[in-house]
Formats: structure tokens, sequence, C-alpha cells
């Protein structure tokens, strides 16, 4: 069903192309557009499985940097992996649980797909297909591999992907900290990673996020848990955004996602996901980056916001359980 089609007007999409057209000043914020970092130097493969918590499987770190491999940690949490889930198709196709988990969270580098309806992965898939899910930083190397791999998919392994995470059910794993400092951190492959002196450095207007193990994340486990450190007052700023609209400053979340924020009809949950994640697609939408079906419309929703803005929404709708 679509839900508002008459605010598609021609001043709408005028105003959409011209957003199209704009760019932010200095470019999009690195605490959110995570750089590539090609020297980061991941624990070596000494052909010993790796172990994580409450789990009796074990992985070599060369099993586990295999992308059509998705390691089953947790079996009782998820049923039977389908078969793109869990080995993809080579050579060009990845194993969907390599990036997103067998259970679907990800990481603050791409989507959490847990509980996502079905019909709205399919339509995401078709939009990076046809290039109309972008983002504002092209080199980015996670958007750069489903760009790539929507091409050799075929539908049935979409429909088989997208009907296996839209069934999960999303977990809890984001716990947000106001704070005026944030620990330092570095560029572990594709995600902010704490240093491990412990030292903490003023957070300034970003949010940062970081996993509470890098490890375990990186061994692929999906019960991993993240802290976002966000600035003092971004979660009541946030919250007055998101519930009532700051004033006429945008419109108010529910009326599309939903009463309780966890999606309606076609449209997703938007909460208790990476702030990360969250922002780069608000900030895509703002830029231009995503323009497909109900693109417009977010377009118009962010029009008015500025990046302190989008860090409180992001930041609040993090909180909130998923």
């Amino acid at each position: 069903m679509r839900i508002v089609p008459a605010l598609l007007s021609s001043v709408i999409v005028c105003g959409l192309l011209a957003m199209r057209m704009a760019t932010a000043a200095d470019g999009p914020p690195a605490w959110a557009y995570t750089p590539n970092n090609p020297d980061y130097k991941p624990p070596v493969d000494d052909g010993k499985p790796v172990r994580v918590p409450d789990s009796t499987a074990g992985y070599t770190w060369s099993q586990l940097r295999d992308r059509f491999i998705a390691p089953v940690w947790h079996p009782s949490d998820h049923g039977a992996l389908p078969d793109i889930v869990a080995n993809g198709r080579k050579p060009g196709v990845f194993a969907c649980g390599y990036c997103h988990r067998a259970t679907g969270p990800g990481g603050p580098e791409n989507a959490d797909l847990a509980g996502l309806p079905k019909s709205y992965i399919i339509q995401q898939m078709a939009d990076y297909k046809s290039r109309a899910r972008g983002t504002a930083l092209p080199e980015r190397i996670p958007p750069k591999l489903m760009i790539e791999l929507s091409k050799p998919i075929t539908d049935a392994e979409i429909e088989a992907a997208a009907a296996y995470f839209s069934a999960l059910q999303p977990r809890k794993r984001i716990k947000v900290v106001e704070s005026d400092t944030a620990p330092k951190t570095y560029v572990a492959a594709f995600l902010w990673a704490a240093v491990e002196t412990g030292e903490r450095e003023p957070i300034g207007a970003r949010i940062v996020e970081v996993p509470d193990d890098l490890l375990r994340f990186e061994s692929r486990d999906p019960r991993s848990t993240f802290t976002a450190y966000a600035p003092i007052g971004s979660l009541a700023k946030g919250e007055a955004l998101v519930l009532k609209g700051g004033s006429g400053k945008t419109i108010q979340c529910a009326l599309c996602h939903g009463a309780d924020l966890k999606g309606l009809g076609p449209l997703p949950s938007i909460v208790g996901r990476s702030p990360s994640y969250m922002f780069r697609q608000l900030y895509d939408f703002q830029h231009g980056a995503r323009t497909g079906e109900w693109s417009p419309l977010m377009a118009q929703v962010v029009a008015n916001l500025d990046e302190q803005d989008l860090l409180a929404i992001v930041a609040y709708l993090a909180s909130r359980d998923p």
C-alpha cells in the first residue's frame, strides 16, 4: 500500500533534483562514513580454532575471513540458513550471513536485516542493482560490494534471503551513553574501535560507536554488542524531533514507521539499529544518494535538518529497543 503518494508533487520532485546536486562543504562526516583502512592488521591465523562465549563451535581466522562462509555460532538462535545465506554462490555472490551474520544484525558498516519486511529487502536489492541506492561516499567498500553482488544474484536467491532475514527477531545489542568524552579510536578495517590503552578524548559533534569486544565482532558472532557514545543532550533533542517533529522542523517518524517505530507495512523498523548506519541513510537521502521508491518522501523529511539534528535522531532511535 502507498501511504502518501499525493505528497509527490512537482514541487517536491524539483526539490529532490536540487538536493541531488547538493554536496556537503567538507563531505560526509568521517565518524559515520568510516574510511577504509587497508593498513589494518587483523589477527593472524595460527591454525587454532577461534572461540566465542556460549558456543561450542570453532573456526580458524581463515574460515572467518572467507566470504563464502557464514559462521554459525549459536544455532539455537535461528533456523537453518538458506544456501545463499550460508554459502553464497561463487564467484561473485558472497554469503549473506558473512557480512550480516547468521541472525542478521550486521554491524556499524552495514545493515541490520533481522525483522525487516521481506518486500523491503527485495526492493533494496533492486535499488542497488539499478543504482537508485548509492552512497554519499562511493569508495566505501561495504556499499560497493552490495552494488556489485546485486548484479549476479538471482531473484530466487534474493527471495530466499529476504524470507529468512524477515522472519528473524531483532535483538537489543547497542547501548547509547551520553558523555562529553569518548574512547580514543582507530579504524579496524571498516569500523571504529577503541584503543587498548583506554585513553579518552572530547566527543565533539559526533557519535563514537565501538564494539565492546572487537575480536568477538571480527569473529562474526551475531551476539556481539556495541556502545555508542553521543554528546550530552542528544537523546532529549532526538526524542523531540522523532516524536514531535521538532516544532515543525520535520515530521513525526511514527506517521510512516508506525506508532512504535517498528515498521508499518512495507516500511522498516528504525529503532535499536546502529546509529552510524542510520545516520548514513538519512544523510544519503538528504544528499540524493538514495533515490529509490520511498526516497522522495524521506528527502523531504530530512530537508530542513542539519547534521546535529540527524545525529540526535539516530542516537535516540538507537537507544530504543528493537
